[in-house]
């Protein structure tokens, strides 16, 4: 009985353990989305524009949003793909104030 537990135990582990795939190197990036910006809510916020991301297996888009604006940082950088020598790829740098 307990010989049939550990084979389901194990066979049922193998079967869900997927492993994800970084991105493609020789098609990078899906080319972005056109996106009609709404109206801010107010002087305080900042449009993040939308983007691909790499989920493991496929690119899927991630629309943009208003982000609030933060009195104590000097600017808003967009998030962005960047080429990653070191990995031989294109990475996703987030968004963030500088």
């Amino acid at each position: 009985m307990r010989r049939l537990f550990l084979i389901a135990l194990l066979l049922s582990a193998s079967a869900g353990s997927a492993i994800a795939q970084p991105p493609p190197t020789y098609a990078p990036i899906p080319e972005p989305r056109y996106e009609v910006v709404p109206p801010p809510r107010g002087e305080r916020f900042l449009w993040q524009p939308g983007h691909w991301h790499w989920n493991g297996y496929r690119y899927i888009w991630n629309g943009g949003h208003y982000v609030e604006r933060r009195p104590y940082y000097r600017h808003w950088i967009a998030g962005h793909w960047e080429w990653a020598p070191r990995w031989g790829r294109y990475v996703w740098r987030p968004a963030h104030w500088d």
